[in-house]
């Protein structure tokens, strides 16, 4: 199969990443597991920046996938290299692990080398950090085309991504319809035949909360406490009800010991599981019959606890927030329990870009108001109706393996990319749009140097480079220059110059030589050989 005819799909993340447990790192590395079980292209292309980085990812991918890897269907690239790859070859599509940091970079350059305007999409995490603002004007560009598509995992998200670029359009007095990305919903998904529903506890209803244990970033659990107290205070016995609190603790917070003391204080058996393992998280699941998830925080945006909780079976109590409207079908697979937010959250929006993100994501979420009453009547539901809740939860893990297994959830990227082909973009009109968030450093910078490069010097070959047309000499490539300068058209430049002769001329003759080369690139190399000593000015 000739290069042309194969399916190419591209990334400049590695989607493997090491270190802490995070949601952000679990999702992308099992849409990455889940795109390679499916393989649908041919050639899957990695451009990582450090070697160390490249040499891990490729030992990752040929154990995850040995027979992608036997066929050579992994590349795993510098970044440098992006140039020459785009210009060689007619990508699918690429896609990023995170619309935030490369998205729009990566569509300029894709704009000024590729033959053809692929599809560049990236997913949305966490949507309300204070620098997002700055982040996402970087997509409002002249050169930005529908095809460059921001993927959202819910339906909120999908608004909110939509709100930021209206309102930078409007605050930087651009015009409504200025040139940006689209904007589509996708889930993150799980694989739903890797839990087993559990049976819960005969002795008591097990409220299980699972997620970070922090107010500041995740949820207040203060509600539900209260909720629980109201229960208790108009007649439910508390040894009915158990509360499980697992997930991410940092060792030094006081949240913990203050939740301890007020569920003593509530006559609450509460348990308090920090940072299980992936073997004590599923225990911990299979012995729940409620999943309480009341999110407060801008900070979520989906919500992948609620999936896991719905493969287990449990039916799921979630307050009517962010992704959760999608995830959670009120009365049918959990109830949602409304809540009221700000008209105005000034003091955060002025705060915000001066403090910790923990800082104002705390004050915000404070002002966001999960109904206590409602909450404790929708414990009280599913407490006292173990048949609705066993229903609930059997419906629930039935809509996860019909709408969020990742199999699904990569077919719809499938889909998606080959829509995306379908809209407009002209690739001759966009190859020389510059992005104004990139520095033209000739233009900043040039009066730096004594002159710049003018058609009409006189240039002759220098002694460096007699001796290399001769083959006396050879040049001295730094690392990293070989993906720019090519060597065997050096001694090619030199002889071109044996006798003075003006760098236009010069220019001509040599791209008459190098047909595939750039009038920057050629005049890069000309430079470079001014430089080495290979031409000399007159």
């Amino acid at each position: 199969m000739g290069t042309r005819n194969k399916r190419f799909w591209g990334t400049l993340d590695p989607f493997y990443e090491a270190g802490g447990v995070l949601g952000r790192k679990v999702a992308n590395a099992r849409f990455m597991d889940f795109l390679l079980a499916a393989d649908p292209f041919d050639e899957y292309h990695f451009f990582l920046s450090s070697r160390k980085a490249r040499e891990s990812l490729h030992k990752t991918l040929t154990t995850l996938a040995p027979g992608i890897a036997a066929r050579g269907g992994f590349k795993v690239m510098d970044r440098r290299d992006l140039p020459r790859a785009l210009a060689g070859n007619n990508y699918h599509c690429f896609h990023q692990s995170d619309c935030i940091t490369c998205q729009p970079h990566l569509a300029r350059l894709r704009n000024a080398y590729s033959p053809t305007i692929f599809p560049i999409t990236g997913v949305t995490h966490s949507l309300s950090y204070a620098d997002y603002g700055r982040q996402f004007l970087q997509h409002l560009w002249p050169g930005a085309t529908p095809r460059d598509c921001i993927v959202s995992t819910s339906t909120a998200g999908v608004a909110a991504v939509g709100k930021f670029l209206d309102a930078l359009r409007r605050d930087y007095n651009l015009e409504p319809d200025f040139a940006g990305p689209s904007v589509r919903r996708i889930p993150l998904g799980i694989d739903p035949q890797t839990y087993t529903p559990g049976a819960g506890r005969r002795d008591v209803c097990n409220i299980l909360v699972f997620g970070r244990i922090a107010h500041y970033s995740k949820m207040d659990l203060l509600p539900l406490l209260r909720a629980l107290h109201q229960l208790f205070t108009d007649g439910m016995p508390p040894e009915e009800v158990r509360l499980t609190l697992a997930g991410w603790t940092d060792d030094e917070d006081d949240f913990t010991p203050t939740l301890r003391e007020l569920a003593e204080n509530i006559g609450l058996e509460l348990a308090i599981k920090a940072r299980p393992t992936e073997e004590e998280k599923t225990r911990i699941f299979r012995e729940a019959d409620i999943f309480v998830t009341i999110a407060d925080n801008p900070q979520e945006t989906f919500g992948i606890t609620v999936l896991e909780a719905a493969a287990f079976g449990l039916p799921c109590i979630a307050s009517d927030y962010d992704g959760y409207k999608d995830l959670v079908v009120d009365g049918k697979t959990g109830i949602r329990v409304p809540t009221i937010g700000a008209n105005s959250t000034r003091d955060a929006d002025l705060l915000a870009p001066l403090i910790f993100d923990n800082q104002y994501h705390l004050i915000l979420a404070q002002q966001t108001a999960v109904q206590v009453p409602t909450l404790a009547e929708a414990v009280r539901t599913l407490v006292e109706n173990p048949e609705l809740r066993r229903a609930m939860g059997a419906a629930a893990r039935e809509r996860v393996e019909r709408e969020f297994a990742w199999s699904a959830v990569i077919e719809q990227y499938l889909q998606l990319w080959d829509e995306l082909w379908k809209l407009p973009a002209d690739a001759q009109a966009l190859r020389n749009e510059r992005h104004p968030g990139h520095i033209a450093y000739s233009e900043i910078f040039g009066h730096y140097s004594t002159h710049n490069l003018a058609g009409d010097m006189v240039l002759k070959t220098g002694r460096t480079g007699e001796a290399m047309y001769r083959g006396k000499d050879f040049p001295l490539l730094y690392a990293g220059m070989e993906r720019i300068i090519e060597s065997e058209l050096l001694q090619k430049l030199a002889f071109l110059a044996r006798k003075p002769i003006d760098c236009d001329t010069l220019l001509r003759k040599f791209l008459a030589i190098a047909t595939h080369m750039s009038q920057d690139r050629a005049e890069y190399h000309v430079l470079w050989a001014l430089k080495h000593d290979i031409l000399e000015l007159q």
